[in-house]
């Protein structure tokens, strides 16, 4: 590599900096690492920035001060390679980082091949992401155990990546599942795979105790948001009904546009795009259109942008899942509920109220999964811990065995 264009322009990316109000912290960063490039230039064969930034995190820095170091390394190579200046929206996606990048081509062949597989044409691209990266970081694991291709891997290497040094079990099963996911495709290809994935372990599910919405609850948070004085905005109570009445989930409020509601059909749009990716279609009821008209005709500012919920100051970015979860956040404050420290507050407890209530009047499954706009039946099971109407006909009579009359006495 050469520098001869950063050594010769890079005092135009720090006048940019300086100029669309980046803090002096970050352009000193960015002014120090410069230098340390033309400084260092002629003694290292670096061929790619990443090599650049690897040279340069060679000593044990914190994880902080490597991130901080990715942004300024992704600002310098951005301007130096291809004369851009840096994006506050964008992500830094040209310094890459992670477990695939920093597998061997042995492993990263056998990933790849997952990835392109028709076999994973029809799943989410979330969910290929997420496969991707926990194979990803068990081959890291078993890379740096000095075992360069899946022949090698025996069942203790591949229980040491399951397992802490303190003998507990270490990764969750859906964790485990990803990884038999991208070595059931790769058996295909590499017959070791077969081996690989008998070695590993068995985990049983995890069972989440969620703390669901109580019926005094649901009335307090419903009395907030109808409540002109609660302190909520026309857009909160607005988000805050969506959440109540229909269980939309936060992503998916965040990704509405103003054309989501068909108001001559009374009929919300929804296209699931970071979930199944399936389109969705639920009823607009009275209560949920009136408010969402009263926020468009007297709160919502007056943007090009055709996101149905954006931010109160300008440049009135739409919404980003987060926000909405903080939305939520203030009406459970306005409601005067979940307060304490460690309670549990988000938009998912709406949507799993959503769920037992329908389960708890008996509402068939099937009806029940296309509401919520679950692709797979089995999403639903979670749910179904809370259906206390439905626990209650399973249990037991104890009439039958005997029991001293010392138990009940006080």
């Amino acid at each position: 590599m050469d520098f001869i264009n950063l050594r010769e322009h890079y005092y135009k990316l720090l006048n940019y900096l300086a100029k669309d109000g980046y803090t002096e912290s970050y352009i000193r960063r960015v002014k120090e690492n410069v230098n340390w490039i033309l400084k260092n230039e002629k003694n290292n064969p670096w061929q790619t920035y990443l090599d650049v930034y690897e040279a340069r995190i060679q000593k044990p820095y914190s994880e902080l001060y490597k991130k901080n170091l990715r942004q300024a390394f992704t600002a310098i190579q951005q301007f130096d390679l291809f004369e851009e200046y840096p994006n506050r929206m964008a992500k830094n996606c040209l310094i890459k980082h992670g477990a695939y990048h920093q597998l061997i081509p042995e492993y990263k062949e056998i990933v790849d091949y997952y990835a392109s597989s028709t076999k994973v044409s029809d799943l989410k691209e979330s969910t290929i992401k997420g496969n991707v990266s926990c194979a990803s970081s068990f081959f890291l694991a078993m890379q740096k155990r000095g075992l360069l291709n899946i022949g090698s891997i025996s069942e203790e290497d591949t229980l040491s990546f399951f397992i802490d040094d303190e003998g507990n079990l270490s990764k969750c099963s859906n964790y485990k599942k990803s990884i038999a996911s991208v070595l059931k495709i790769a058996t295909e290809w590499q017959e070791d795979g077969c081996v690989l994935l008998a070695y590993l372990p068995q985990i049983r599910p995890r069972r989440k105790n969620i703390k669901f919405l109580t019926p005094e609850e649901v009335e307090a948070i419903r009395s907030a948001i109808d409540d002109e004085n609660s302190g909520l905005s026309l857009r909160d109570r607005a988000i805050g009904k969506l959440l109540l009445f229909t269980g939309i989930r936060g992503c998916d409020i965040a990704g509405m546009r103003c054309d989501s509601i068909d108001w001559e059909a009374d009929e919300i749009h929804i296209p699931q795009q970071q979930k199944t990716g399936q389109p969705l279609v639920l009823p607009l009821t009275a209560i949920v259109g009136n408010s969402i008209l009263e926020y468009l005709e007297n709160e919502r500012p007056d943007s090009p942008d055709d996101h149905l919920f954006l931010s109160e100051l300008y440049p009135h970015y739409p919404f980003k899942a987060k926000a909405v979860w903080y939305q939520s956040s203030k009406i459970y404050k306005a409601a005067a509920i979940r307060q304490v420290e460690g309670d549990r507050r988000g938009t998912h407890l709406f949507r799993h109220n959503v769920a037992t209530s329908l389960l708890n009047n008996g509402v068939a499954r099937p009806i029940i999964t296309e509401t919520l706009g679950q692709s797979d039946p089995v999403s639903l099971n979670p749910y179904l811990h809370a259906a206390f109407v439905h626990l209650k006909e399973c249990a037991l009579s104890i009439s039958e065995f005997p029991i001293s009359e010392g138990v009940f006495r006080i």
